[in-house]
């Protein structure tokens, strides 16, 4: 099972990565994407969109489930990944990578410093 070491990871298995202008990228973990099986639709939230820490923000459907993706910072999104709109599947291929959802301007990131780091995670979905 793929878990950088650079990112933080919540409960519900969403990584998040905090970039240096004040931004913060959100996606699913590996393990939650293998969980879910094939991904066959990803709805993003729109660009100016709010969120409070915690909030739904997207949305995934695969052949298996369907399962919200929360945020676990407050913020305005900036970006989406249109790659996903016909290319859904690049969450299973690359979760880390292309397959990443959305772009939140933070309003605080300090909230980051509570979530899981890769050893803690990796200790939460073994058990």
């Amino acid at each position: 099972m793929n878990i950088p070491e650079t990112l933080r990871y919540t409960d519900h298995d969403e990584w998040i990565r905090a970039d240096d202008d004040g931004t913060v990228v959100i996606g699913i973990t590996d393990f939650a994407q293998d969980a879910l099986g094939d991904i066959v639709f990803v709805d993003l939230p729109a660009v100016g969109d709010t969120f409070a820490a915690g909030e739904a923000l997207a949305e995934v459907e695969s052949t298996k489930a369907t399962a919200e993706i929360y945020t676990p910072v407050a913020g305005e999104v900036v970006e989406v990944n249109g790659e996903l709109d016909g290319s859904e599947e690049l969450v299973n291929s690359d979760p880390y990578g292309q397959g990443w959802m959305v772009r939140l301007r933070a309003a605080d990131t300090s909230a980051l410093a509570a979530l899981k780091d890769a050893a803690a995670y990796r200790v939460k979905i073994q058990g």
